[in-house]
């Protein structure tokens, strides 16, 4: 099945954190690709990616990235598709250097920015079955069915005391 979404990161150490973005893909069976691709150690690698992921299939790439974090607005750069860029969380600043660089993009380079950590993979991969959700009626009853077992859970749970 030809992957819809690129999912990349600039270290194997971002992996724990962007695991979260395949992790709701998987749930909504939209086909993705991973790979590492460094801004500052693979500059080349990163500008072939960019340049061809929309002649590759792709329709959205997730870019993830901690510390000076330059992958997203890198890959957004050279390419006309959507990029959603995940901060992820650094020792140094606890994930601020990374939101601050990929959030603060110049006009005319856009990047969706998501929140810090996994809950921003997370988000970023739901966030792009939506927007495929839009051109795919089988996908956007996979993710109303999701939130509908979302609001259940909270529901069926009101007592946080209880298991």
């Amino acid at each position: 099945m030809q992957a819809l979404v690129a999912v990349v990161m600039g270290s194997k150490s971002d992996w724990p954190t962007m695991e979260a973005a395949a992790e709701i893909m998987d749930k909504l069976q939209v086909p993705y690709h991973i790979e590492v691709v460094s801004a500052h150690r693979t500059p080349d690698k990163l500008m072939e990616f960019a340049a061809s992921a929309a002649e590759r299939g792709f329709k959205i790439i997730i870019g993830g990235a901690g510390g000076a974090a330059h992958l997203p607005g890198m890959i957004a750069s050279k390419t006309r598709l959507p990029v959603l860029g995940v901060p992820v969380q650094s020792k140094a600043l606890s994930g601020m250097d990374s939101l601050l660089s990929i959030v603060q993009m110049p006009k005319g380079i856009a990047v969706g920015t998501l929140a810090i950590g996994t809950a921003g993979a997370f988000n970023a991969g739901l966030l792009a079955c939506q927007i495929l959700a839009n051109n795919d009626a089988e996908l956007a009853k996979r993710i109303e069915a999701f939130r509908e077992e979302q609001t259940r859970a909270v529901l069926d749970n009101p007592d946080p005391r209880e298991a």
